[in-house]
């Protein structure tokens, strides 16, 4: 078993260079990335200019604002492109390593330390998230399993898909919409991880604001979750509780409420229970549009206006930090899968 882990931890590295190999690949060939906006950004300058500072600049470049080649050197050298590709994927995969994961174009900081700074946003709310998800779904799926085939089943099935084909990102629209000062009612805020004066507040006041800020990003961030966990608790206990042991459980005598919330939903709970390992990934899952609606300055918001702004040193920075909490959190599944269950072994 060590040395199947072993294998798995290694598998992380050629991946992890698989990964991000691709997405340096896209950066540096997609149109509008930092020189093209340098670029742009000198060129309004000289138009803006004329007469005053574009003729300092027409008489260096000899043609309004063009950028002479000393200069657009200087720039590929900035920002890495004067390197053929490969030799530039190396040069940032051995800075990653030494945890250099370079410097902001837009924001011209180092880039761990804006994703550090935006971290405990992204956190708060995915493992809330989560835990939600899985207080909530655990409990329904076991109902589920419990009054198959009733109208309890039925509806809260069809409740459930409803949620399931919902974006969260929409789901949040939606409710910014009907329930944050627009059409109709004012119960939730528009945007922000707080409000403006939340340091003013008593401590009370913080926590209600603070919870008044949370319900519909969480609500966004869990209904997608929310069908997949159910069902799958529903099943893996309806397949349990036809099992021989289950039955001999029965033929022995005892209660039907022992037989199936210690024998049955004990082993129902373990294909359940390996999930817990991705949470690090899922810490992350759909939190580029849900942040990005509900305006919370974390890291998925980050990561998607560095898109948008092609920030591709924040881009790569929030993508090495993603795949790395992915690939360790599918490691960690196949851990819980041992922990509780001593029947697998792994080769």
């Amino acid at each position: 078993m060590g040395a199947y882990f072993a294998r798995r931890f290694l598998l992380m590295i050629p991946t992890f260079i698989g990964i991000t190999f691709l997405v340096f690949t896209v950066t540096r060939f997609v149109p509008g990335g930092p020189i093209e906006q340098m670029i742009l950004q000198i060129e309004m300058g000289g138009q803006a200019g004329e007469g005053g500072a574009g003729a300092a600049a027409d008489a260096t470049t000899g043609q309004g604002a063009r950028i002479p080649p000393k200069v657009m050197a200087e720039l590929e050298k900035r920002f890495g492109f004067d390197k053929p590709l490969p030799l530039a994927y190396l040069s940032w995969l051995g800075d990653v390593v030494t945890g250099d994961l370079g410097e902001s174009y837009k924001y011209s900081i180092p880039v761990i330390r804006l994703v550090i700074s935006k971290f405990p946003v992204s956190i708060y709310f995915g493992l809330i998230g989560f835990t939600l998800a899985y207080l909530v779904c655990v409990p329904l799926g076991v109902m589920k399993a419990i009054k198959h085939g009733s109208p309890f089943d039925i509806v809260s099935s069809f409740t459930v898909f409803i949620g399931y084909s919902i974006p969260g990102w929409a789901l949040g629209t939606l409710l910014l919409v009907y329930f944050g000062g627009g059409t109709f009612l004012d119960w939730i805020p528009l945007g922000g991880f707080r409000s403006k004066n939340w340091a003013e507040l008593s401590a009370g006041a913080k926590v209600l604001d603070q919870l008044h800020h949370t319900i519909a990003p969480i609500l966004c961030y869990a209904i997608g979750s929310f069908a997949t966990l159910t069902v799958l608790m529903k099943n893996s206990l309806m397949e349990n509780l036809g099992q021989d042991y289950v039955r001999s459980a029965f033929a022995k005598g005892l209660p039907e409420k022992r037989v199936i919330f210690v024998h049955a939903l004990r082993n129902s709970l373990i294909p359940v229970c390996t999930g817990l390992g991705h949470a690090l990934g899922l810490i992350m899952a759909g939190s580029y549009l849900i942040e990005y609606t509900f305006n919370i300055d974390g890291l998925g918001y980050l990561g998607y206006t560095s898109v948008v702004e092609r920030d591709y040193a924040v881009v790569m920075g929030v993508l090495v930090i993603n795949t790395a909490l992915v690939l360790f959190g599918n490691v960690m599944s196949d851990v819980l899968y041992v922990l509780v269950d001593p029947r697998i072994r792994f080769t």
